[in-house]
């Protein structure tokens, strides 16, 4: 059986789709406050991690 392999994302993507900027993303990383990990010097984050994240951040709002 064949894994299928999860998009990474980037800061930039992961802020278009969190409505932050590309610096909050990273800073909220760096904090634990987002799931993600470093590759090399940058920031990568898994999709279903962030879709995950935005689904918590609405229903602490709610």
């Amino acid at each position: 059986m064949m894994e299928i392999e999860e998009p990474i994302l980037n800061s930039r993507e992961v802020a278009l789709m969190l409505d932050m900027s590309p610096d909050t993303v990273n800073e909220y990383a760096r904090k634990s406050i987002l799931p993600g990990f470093k590759q090399g010097r940058q920031w990568r984050f898994k999709t279903k991690d962030i879709e995950a994240f935005k689904r918590e951040m609405r229903e602490a709002a709610a």
